[in-house]
């Protein structure tokens, strides 16, 4: 979830006078665990060890990361959003304020994991607020998958693994292209059918690992 905060986005009304997508779909301005949230979560714990150490990317309420404690994990988040990092604390996860991984030593986590904004959006229907940081992929649905993907590879351990939630709708393929791009290679390890879409869970890890 990328960009920094505006005007408006303590109230819901952004500076145009339009209300602000959270206040007009009646949600919080932060993300809460849904189908997409689960997929990934129950696709990692399955996966992730005793005493591994995690980073959940894009934390929002830290469910993923959450759960990825629960199986064992040490677990920390990150967001740009201060509202989720706020909200994923006062639910045990250790959030930090932050873009993506970059804010990571290199090597230093076991399993990443990112449920990213992943809807194709046009720029002119986007709206500048926590909400629609939490759901836009930009045109092609990849504005934040990428640059995760270029990074992603420098924070994990020799042997260890992203996990990272892809729509049908952002081309899985394109995706593959990205991870290979940067030294990465990728599995399926998971998906969910809906009427418009279908979720996968990608697994990548360092092709010479």
């Amino acid at each position: 979830m990328s960009g920094e905060q505006s005007a408006g986005d303590e109230t819901g009304d952004g500076s145009d006078g339009k209300p602000g997508l959270a206040a007009q779909r009646d949600m919080e301005q932060v993300y809460q665990p849904a189908e997409d949230s689960k997929l990934l979560a129950d696709a990692v714990v399955e996966r992730v060890g005793e005493g591994d150490r995690t980073l959940d990317v894009g934390t929002g309420s830290g469910y993923v990361a959450a759960r990825m404690r629960e199986a064992g994990a040490e677990a920390v988040g990150t967001d740009l959003n201060p509202h989720a990092c706020r909200q994923a604390t006062e639910a045990g996860i250790p959030a930090v304020r932050a873009d993506l991984t970059g804010a990571f030593d290199a090597e230093s986590f076991d399993v990443v994991t990112f449920n990213p904004p992943y809807l194709p959006t046009e720029p002119e229907k986007e709206w500048d607020d926590w909400m629609e940081r939490a759901l836009s992929g930009g045109e092609d649905g990849r504005a934040a998958i990428d640059p995760f993907l270029d990074d992603v590879a420098r924070v994990l351990r020799p042997t260890g693994a992203a996990y990272l939630l892809v729509s049908s709708l952002t081309d899985p393929d394109a995706v593959r292209e990205r991870a290979a791009a940067n030294g990465l290679v990728g599995e399926e390890v998971a998906s969910e059918s809906h009427p418009f879409e279908t979720l996968l869970v990608m697994r990548f890890e360092r092709a010479e690992a």
